[in-house]
Formats: C-alpha cells, structure tokens, sequence
C-alpha cells in the first residue's frame, strides 16, 4: 500500500477533520483515507465521448506535437522557477 503525506494542511482543516474523525469514531488517518476512498469512487462526471469533445476543442487549433512541446516546456519553466525559489530560502 502507499503512503502519502500532506504537507501545508491548514490548522483549521486538521481541526475540522479531528472533529469529523471522532463523530465516525475513526483516527484522523482513517478519516482521511475514508474520505479520499469515497472521493475517488465517484463516478466519472462526463462521459468518456464529453471528455474527448473537450480535449478535441482544447487542442483544436494545435497539432498533437506542438501540444506535447508545450507541456515539456511548461514543465521547463516551472522547474526552473522552483529552482530560483529553492535558492532563495
């Protein structure tokens, strides 16, 4: 099984999640996991033809190259800006 760990959670998220946790009578990790089990059981919102319309619009006026560049140079630039931020701290 995976382990994840969430880093950054608000105060106040912990807190309501204790809280939920002891109403279900669960830790805080298995609340969590309940709650991340049952969120990913939702069934798909969009049909898979709705995706397929959504993606073919979204790329309508690139070629299938051009996108795959583009992610690896958006991929690039972020890099790099966490690069500069990692130097800064």
């Amino acid at each position: 099984m995976a382990a994840l760990t969430i880093r950054n959670l608000p105060d106040d998220v912990r807190d309501r999640l204790r809280v939920r946790a002891a109403q279900h009578g669960r830790s805080i990790e298995a609340e969590a996991r309940a709650i991340l089990t049952e969120a990913c059981a939702e069934p798909a919102k969009m049909s898979l033809a709705e995706v397929q319309q959504w993606v073919d619009r979204l790329y309508a006026n690139k070629k299938p190259k051009r996108v795959v560049e583009d992610l690896i140079a958006e991929r690039r630039r972020e890099a790099r800006s966490d690069e500069r931020e990692s130097r800064r701290t």
